[in-house]
């Protein structure tokens, strides 16, 4: 793991960025708990300020292409969007909540995980429309790499339907060129 990782902000570039649940267990691994994720992400965005360009939420990590937010930094964003989810998650898997029996992610986080999310995040800046192009396609594509999906369109939750001017999305998203 980098010793001195060095964040670069303050240039106004998207921020495509990859955070990961702890040891990449599937702890999203329920529809509940990825639309609970999207949920949060909307109030996080609309708290922090920044433009959501695209995402896809796997079971065992997300990845974001967001814009800088008018506040904080993106680091801010993930603190406070990763510490909101383990929390909720957390207290639904406590309370043993339908939404968590039954699957594969409830074993995970019956409190014996010391945390929620890996700690780190990678962030990758993006300034140019064929950079943004290339994280937004590697990013709908990771659904159907992992077998979740034949098609990017058969998993919800990806801004990939916004893009392709069809089917429901989740969340809203921002265009920026």
């Amino acid at each position: 793991m980098p010793v001195r990782l060095k964040r670069i902000y303050g240039f106004g570039h998207l921020h495509f960025l990859t955070f990961s649940c702890y040891r990449r267990l599937p702890l999203l691994g329920s529809a509940r708990s990825r639309n609970l994720f999207v949920q949060i992400l909307r109030s996080v965005r609309k708290e922090y300020g920044f433009k959501l360009v695209g995402y896809v939420v796997m079971p065992e990590h997300v990845h974001l292409l967001i814009s800088e937010p008018a506040r904080g930094t993106p680091s801010t964003v993930l603190k406070m969007l990763k510490q909101r989810v383990s929390r909720q998650l957390r207290r639904r898997a406590s309370r043993g909540a339908p939404e968590a029996q039954g699957s594969f992610a409830f074993v995970q986080f019956d409190g014996r995980l010391p945390q929620f999310w890996q700690r780190r995040f990678y962030d990758f800046n993006v300034w140019s429309r064929k950079k943004k192009t290339e994280k937004l396609a590697y990013m709908h594509a990771n659904p159907i790499k992992r077998g979740l999906a034949e098609n990017p369109k058969d998993w919800p939750w990806s801004s990939f339907a916004f893009y392709q001017g069809r089917g429901e999305v989740l969340i809203g998203i921002d265009r920026v060129d």
